[in-house]
């Protein structure tokens, strides 16, 4: 199966409520639109970043989820699931999104995004879904997603291929980071050296490294 994005998925509705984190705000709601849609700014045009101290940015740019990941939650909850649903702007099928190498870069349409790092579960995601227990399944489950670097702006749309056009010399991929991030850390000695990793891990990861050597 070629690899290929499904969805592009954008803030539908600003939600408020207690569940909404510390800006009482949340753009986590995101539905598909059609056509061909700008990345650009590190972020995706018509998208809603609200809490921009823990969401978006450079590192945070593009958040990719594998339908085949979505697929497994709907038989693990018993509930159908939208693309956008987990929160994702890249609803992609046939690419293993977990397995992804941190620094590894995806050509879609004409832009290119670098793999940066996994997304870690808050009580937001908990909230959106009204599911209290969602933080632990879906750190158990570890079918995380991926966030992205927009490497070079451009435009994509559903139904473009991905196209991996770089992979690094290291084994790190975004599920390791997340086991790591869960408490597995036989990997953090690895982790730390990873050269396209984000300052904010390469910081985490040092502190535990420097705590187990």
């Amino acid at each position: 199966m070629t690899a290929r994005v499904l969805s592009i998925n954008i803030t539908s509705i600003v939600h408020q409520g207690e569940w909404t984190g510390s800006e009482g705000r949340t753009g986590i709601d995101k539905q598909s639109v059609n056509g061909p849609i700008d990345f650009k700014n590190n972020g995706v045009a018509g998208d809603r970043v609200i809490d921009t101290n823990v969401h978006g940015g450079y590192d945070q740019a593009v958040y990719a989820y594998a339908q085949e990941d979505a697929q497994w939650w709907e038989k693990e909850i018993s509930e159908q699931i939208s693309a956008g649903r987990f929160g994702e702007n890249l609803t992609t099928q046939g690419i293993d999104v977990t397995g992804a190498l941190i620094g590894e870069q995806w050509k879609i349409g004409s832009v290119i995004l670098e793999v940066s790092q996994p997304r870690i579960p808050c009580r937001v995601f908990a909230g959106f879904w009204k599911r209290a227990t969602l933080i632990k399944e879906f750190t158990q489950a570890g079918r995380p997603g991926a966030y992205l670097r927009i490497i070079q702006e451009g435009t994509a749309q559903a139904g473009d291929s991905i196209e991996v056009i770089y992979k690094p010399d290291h084994s790190i991929s975004i599920g390791d980071l997340f086991a790591a991030k869960s408490g597995e850390r036989s990997k953090i000695n690895d982790i730390k050296d990873v050269p396209k990793l984000s300052d904010d891990f390469r910081q985490w990861a040092e502190k535990i490294a420097a705590t187990q050597n």
